[in-house]
């Protein structure tokens, strides 16, 4: 017997290609994202030493507000470009620890009505494209569904891979198939093991099953690290951005083993414990770092900040613009101020 009722098959949603063919991208942005994509591997491949920004809300909520804060980055991006790659984080897919609250722009295209998944995956890949066509910028989000790639796949810079996920052979292998850079979060347990073999099997070519179809992949060079803390058996958060963690990263990722190691330094989660208003006090610390250690300037490839148009989080009838609905985000103005920070000590 069927194991899953019938009747929980709610409908037939469009399969990727015909989405794509619905709302294809510019060729004029086609074009720019292939240079984006070109200049983000320089860095990870050690040939620019601009750092990335990997920046934006816990998770896209609303269109309006979303393009509104990617085009004030586009503007400070122009300022900056001779230090610094602005990634725009818009996450469509946010994981929920227990299932309950808002899952994202995929289930749930306004947050204030009932999730409808056919309008969501038209109105994450809108918010992708218009990004793209309307500011400049090409974007990152989360691989928390593996199989759901392929909706976004053509508009994408940067792919991250979370710390509940990054255990899981599908996402490995998914990823390996991936032309950008994967970022693989350490597991919520802090332990570097598994984030390194997240990346060496990202890194590995690999035959499996996806989408109905056998997939042979080339294996990702660009497959990398993301330090964002961890949380002990208490519940108590723990560090990992630290110089002497850093020194330990360093010793176990350059072994000669791993392509283009590199890491990037999610600077919210368990690293601040969800405290936002920390995040430009770590970026600083971890520059400083750099600056008294080649290993970890080499290392070092850049920061995931969260960050929206106002400080803070709030519940989702608050109805405040800008403000993000999941985990709390620097304001913009603080943003602001630390991007030029940034820039101001490469």
């Amino acid at each position: 017997m069927d194991n899953m009722r019938k009747e929980q098959f709610r409908r037939k949603l469009p399969i990727p290609l015909e989405l794509k063919a619905q709302y294809p991208l510019s060729e004029e942005a086609t074009a720019l994202k292939e240079a984006r994509d070109a200049e983000i591997a320089k860095v990870f491949r050690g040939e620019s030493d601009k750092l990335l920004l990997v920046i934006g809300p816990c998770s896209a909520d609303r269109a309006d507000s979303v393009l509104d804060y990617v085009g004030r980055l586009a503007g400070v991006q122009k300022e900056v470009a001779d230090k610094l790659i602005i990634i725009p984080r818009i996450y469509t897919g946010k994981p929920r620890t227990t299932g309950a609250g808002y899952k994202g722009m995929m289930h749930q295209p306004d947050p204030d009505k009932a999730p409808d998944m056919y309008e969501g995956l038209i109105s994450i890949r809108m918010l992708h494209k218009n990004a793209i066509e309307q500011t400049g910028l090409t974007c990152a989000d989360e691989m928390l569904y593996p199989e759901n790639g392929r909706y976004l796949s053509d508009l994408l810079s940067y792919v991250a891979i979370g710390a509940r996920s990054v255990e899981n052979q599908e996402h490995r292998l998914v990823a390996s198939a991936h032309n950008i850079p994967v970022g693989m979060k350490n597991p919520t347990s802090g332990d570097l093991s598994i984030m390194l073999n997240a990346i060496r099997a990202a890194q590995g070519r690999h035959t499996f099953l996806y989408r109905g179809w056998e997939l042979m992949s080339d294996g990702n060079e660009f497959a990398h690290a993301i330090l964002r803390g961890s949380v002990d058996k208490f519940g108590i958060n723990h560090q990992n951005y630290h110089y002497e963690d850093l020194r330990v990263l360093y010793d176990l990722y350059f072994d000669g083993t791993y392509k283009n190691p590199a890491v990037i330094i999610d600077t919210n989660h368990s690293n601040s414990g969800k405290k936002f208003y920390e995040q430009p006090r770590i970026v600083n610390e971890v520059l400083h770092s750099m600056r008294h250690s080649d290993d970890i300037r080499r290392m070092v490839r850049g920061f995931m900040i969260e960050s929206y148009i106002e400080d803070g989080c709030q519940r989702v009838e608050d109805g405040v613009y800008g403000k993000s609905i999941t985990d709390p985000c620097l304001g913009w103005e603080k943003s602001r101020a630390l991007i030029y920070q940034i820039a101001d000590q490469l």
